[in-house]
């Protein structure tokens, strides 16, 4: 194994965030990049801030087809996060956080 990936496998265990931290520097998306993906409302809850969104392909991020939780900061957004509803929303990556930014 080189010295590089030694250092890389070390610090990624020994400070949290880093592994991310390093993909976004260095990696095709910044860190504050918006995403765009479309998908269908599976799960709401307005009492921890999330929504769970079966959502298509994520270009930007080379992400598959997949169901995942997000974040909702903006609690006006939840207006538009109906169970069952067919949405097309923009994201951005927090740390290891989504967090859905704007919703249509």
């Amino acid at each position: 194994m080189k010295l590089s990936a030694v250092v890389l496998v070390i610090a990624t265990f020994t400070f949290p965030g880093f592994s991310h931290a390093q993909h976004s520097a260095h990696g095709s998306t910044p860190a504050d990049a918006v995403h765009q993906a479309s998908g269908k409302v599976t799960k709401v809850d307005r009492a921890a801030g999330r929504v769970t969104i079966a959502h298509g392909p994520v270009a930007s991020l080379k992400w598959p087809p997949m169901t995942m939780a997000f974040e909702v900061k903006d609690k006006a957004l939840f207006d538009k996060l109906q169970l069952g509803a067919n949405i097309e929303f923009s994201f951005v990556q927090s740390e290891r956080k989504h967090v859905v930014t704007a919703v249509k």
